[in-house]
């Protein structure tokens, strides 16, 4: 019987999601409904239904869009190609690329443009990963395992960098970087990782929490990098974990011979989702929900600059 829930600290919202949100709600708001937005502007389907609800139209490609009308990029990024084609349409494009993803384009650019080869570790079919790749795809491989880093080869060995998907698992892409710096000594890479401050605090925060619970449950969408990632990290040290995109996923039988159950969000869920959850256990006679964690991040986004100059135009 479940005694106890541990909540993760921190978890949920990053500063990268809520500057996207928030893009779209501000477009709305400034020009009204229909806002159309390139992907899911953040990969998690309550805020994706949310948004639509208030009149974002969600679409597969920019070729999708009337000509002329608003489109918003979503955070994970866009290759150049997308930009040009959108501006080919006449579209007025709002950029909501996460500025730690733009961070990873700007890196891949200039190495490129140094004559590298440029090795981006990441999940092939991402769609970060896509817009990273399309800066330089004749310079860039991509590079997702072990076994493909191992077997990398390259037209010139001095000449290697790497960049990372910023929602990767820390302790895997360490050793992916570890296996590229013993095959390529002269191995150039960011000064600063690119593995995003929120997915390295919530994947932190996962593994402070395993050794105080019997299950962990992570709040996310199928498609969330950093949400899976979670249930990795929580497998690979041994403690089952479930992904839920709210309490309806949740199933009972998980819940047999438990005591403490943790629960954490990825990046793009919603708070509100993780008190849901309380609520489905409190209905169940559960009392002792509390947080878990001491991590605390004051990390803050502007605004992308065209709804920052609509707004001051505006007033």
């Amino acid at each position: 019987m479940v005694k106890r829930v541990l909540l993760a600290a921190p978890r949920g919202f990053c500063a990268g999601v809520e500057r996207a949100i928030e893009t779209v709600e501000r477009a709305l708001d400034l020009y009204g409904p229909p806002v159309y937005v390139r992907k899911q502007i953040v990969h998690n389907v309550h805020v994706v239904r949310d948004l639509e609800q208030r009149g974002a139209v969600f679409v597969e490609s920019e070729e999708s869009v009337p000509e002329g009308a608003r489109l918003v990029l979503s955070a994970h990024g866009v290759a150049p190609s997308v930009r040009a084609a959108a501006a080919a349409r006449g579209l007025e494009t709002i950029d909501a690329t996460c500025p730690l993803v733009t961070k990873v384009h700007a890196e891949t650019r200039r190495y490129a443009a140094e004559g590298y080869t440029v090795v981006l570790i990441g999940h092939e079919g991402h769609e970060e990963v896509v817009g990273t790749h399309g800066e330089a795809p004749d310079a860039v491989r991509i590079v997702g395992t072990i076994a493909e880093a191992e077997g990398l080869v390259v037209p010139d060995r001095e000449r290697v960098a790497y960049v990372t998907q910023t929602t990767l698992s820390v302790d895997e892409t360490a050793e992916i970087v570890g296996v590229l710096k013993r095959r390529f000594p002269a191995l150039r890479g960011p000064r600063r990782e690119d593995i995003c401050y929120a997915t390295t605090n919530r994947q932190a925060a996962v593994k402070d929490l395993l050794a105080e619970v019997d299950l962990l449950l992570v709040i996310g969408s199928d498609n969330s990098s950093n949400s899976n990632r979670l249930v990795e990290v929580a497998r690979a040290a041994g403690v089952e974990s479930h992904l839920i995109d709210d309490e309806t996923g949740i199933d009972e039988r998980w819940l047999a011979g438990r005591e403490t159950v943790g629960v954490t969000a990825g990046a793009s869920a919603p708070e509100r989702l993780v008190g849901r959850v309380c609520d489905w256990f409190r209905a169940r006679g559960v009392t002792d929900i509390r947080p878990f964690g001491s991590i605390v991040e004051d990390v803050f986004f502007r605004l992308p600059v065209e709804l920052r100059r609509a707004a001051s135009t505006a007033a």
